[in-house]
């Protein structure tokens, strides 16, 4: 029962795991003694670049004499080059594409004391123990947190949305903007992803005979993608011009969790894209992140879309960050477009066999590019 091999390099010392054992429950660690310890891997159904593996370390201890339950989530994180992604990226690029993923930023976040700076209703999981493991990858060991299935309805679309802008319009998260090391704008992911994967793939005359593009991208919605993918460098150039803020960078449901203690606030996860971003960035995976993954339809995308953008709006405003109502507008409808809209088409789909699941799921990714398009255009 006191197994831990399935942790490989992550694993730490018994007398580490007494330590943080003693810190959930407040104790003296001299007074710990670990009983029985079990390892279980924790399923995750989407890729993650930078993760190589998750685990929950749960067990028993003795408190004093006393029997003590434990539960602790432990995340591996690593260089994006050891992923087996990596092996698809092309040669002439590997260093550029390296670098270009943050992995550090998530450590560093939770060796932060940002926790104690997020706003009302917002929180993140408690940091364990934050560990290096060589020059590319380190062990995260947090509070094993209690979340709930919820249904995610536009109340609590709303409640997100305005917390979100609260982190990004608070003084006192500012400072911890940069707390990842990390350095990037939108130009890199426009030298970046777009125009070395995205663009090209667009570009690409067989792409929009495939059956399942050609069944959800009309003729004319081919035409806006490209048109819109031709000014994509002067879309990037005019986002650069709005003003930056601290902000979660991958604020999709998934990373939102509500506990069963408190079904109004939400617990922030995965920081590994923290960082200094445009105002308004969170919103669009907020937004689109379920409909991106088919978690959700596309079908109410324009009404949750207003309703997000006016309550993080209230949100900046609730912090004393002042930004006209257009120019917000203008900087989410950029972004939904730069971000996602150019890259819905379903890639990594084209070489499965064709499903109702995955024509559905094209049908709502090309709503995407659809309404990122119009957003755009009623803003320009």
């Amino acid at each position: 029962m006191n197994d831990r091999s399935a942790l490989g390099p992550a694993d730490v010392s018994d007398a580490e795991l007494a330590r943080m054992v003693a810190a959930q429950y407040d104790a003296d660690p001299t007074t710990v003694e670990l009983v029985d310890v079990r390892v279980t891997p924790v399923d995750y159904d989407l890729p993650a670049l930078t993760t190589a593996s998750r685990n929950r370390v749960q067990g028993t201890a003795r408190i004093d004499g006393a029997p003590a339950g434990f539960s602790i989530f432990v995340k591996h994180i690593q260089s994006w080059g050891r992923s087996p992604f990596f092996a698809d990226v092309p040669p002439e690029v590997r260093e550029f594409a390296e670098a270009s993923v943050p992995w550090r930023t998530e450590a560093l976040a939770y060796r932060s004391d940002l926790r104690e700076h997020l706003p009302d209703g917002l929180t993140m999981p408690r940091a364990l123990g934050v560990f290096d493991l060589d020059e590319k990858s380190a062990a995260v060991w947090l509070e094993d947190v209690p979340a709930v299935e919820v249904a995610w309805d536009r109340r609590r679309f709303e409640r997100a949305a305005g917390l979100l802008g609260r982190i990004a319009g608070s003084p006192a998260v500012a400072a911890y903007a940069r707390v990842g090391e990390f350095d990037w704008s939108v130009r890199d992911y426009l030298f970046g992803r777009l125009l070395n994967q995205v663009i090209p793939m667009l570009q690409a005359d067989p792409l929009w005979q495939h059956p399942l593009v050609a069944g959800a991208y009309d003729d004319e919605l081919r035409t806006r993608l490209l048109r819109a993918a031709d000014l994509a460098p002067e879309y990037v150039e005019e986002l650069m011009s709005f003003p930056v803020t601290a902000g979660h960078g991958d604020a999709c449901p998934s990373n939102l969790l509500v506990r069963a203690a408190d079904d109004d606030s939400f617990t922030l996860i995965d920081f590994g894209f923290w960082q200094e971003l445009p105002v308004g960035f969170d919103l669009a995976q907020l937004l689109v992140g379920d409909v991106q993954i088919g978690r959700r339809s596309a079908a109410d995308l324009a009404e949750r879309g207003e309703a997000c953008l006016v309550a993080y709006s209230d949100g900046l405003r609730a912090e004393g960050f002042e930004i006209d109502g257009p120019d917000l507008r203008r900087a989410h409808a950029l972004q939904l477009l730069i971000f996602t809209g150019l890259s819905t088409i379903p890639f990594e789909h084209l070489e499965a066999p064709p499903s109702p699941e995955l024509t559905a799921l094209a049908a709502d990714r090309a709503a995407i590019s659809r309404y990122s398009l119009d957003l755009l255009g009623a803003t320009g």
